[in-house]
Formats: C-alpha cells, structure tokens, sequence
C-alpha cells in the first residue's frame, strides 16, 4: 500500500509562524497568533516578524513578547500538531536572557 499524494511521515522544513505559535501553545488561535504578530510581539533571529505567514525554522531563535514578560525560545524540531504542553515544549528550549547581548537589534519601525 503506497501514501497518498503530498503524505509524508517526515516533519515539514518550515512552518507557518502563527500556526507554529498556536502548536506550541504560546497561543490559543491563530487570530491570537496574527494578533501578537501584528502588535510587533515577535522576532526571528533578531529581526522582527512583519507577517504571520513568515516561514520559521529548526535552529530559527523566536523572541516573544507576552503578558507574563519576553521569552527567548531556540526551535528544535517543528511539530505536526497542537499537543499537550510538555509535548509542545520537546520542541523548543528556553534561551536564559539575563546574559543576553541586546546589542545590534533593529528597531521596529511602525
């Protein structure tokens, strides 16, 4: 029995950044996604995210800014679906930003 057309078991190469952020459960819709994005509440490898569809990445570092502060997070795998949040958090790990060099950043224009 072959797969069907466009099937495969193999992660994606890239994922869409505000279904990624509702995968990964930082999250609850992708309105709320493209909300955060739109606010200027997302970067990926420093430089801000302008539109929800951005492709992110495996290796790509996610610096998000959400109501409980800013979180640096490293993507480590892309995953398939929304899981629970242990499973969603296998697929990232937390960059610690007390040491982080803030130089070089662009700024966000409007």
């Amino acid at each position: 029995m072959t797969a069907a057309p466009g099937a495969s078991n193999e992660p994606p190469a890239a994922m869409r950044l505000d279904r990624l952020l509702v995968y990964l459960r930082f999250a609850k819709t992708r309105s709320a996604a493209c909300a955060l994005i739109d606010a200027h509440g997302v970067r990926r490898n420093r430089q801000p995210v302008r539109r929800a569809h951005e492709p992110a990445r495996i290796g790509d570092v996610l610096t998000l800014m959400l109501a409980g502060g800013v979180r640096v997070i490293e993507l480590v795998a892309l995953p398939a679906r929304r899981g629970s949040p242990s499973e969603a958090q296998s697929h990232y790990r937390e960059i610690d930003i007390t040491n982080l060099d803030t130089g070089n950043l662009d700024p966000i224009e409007e």
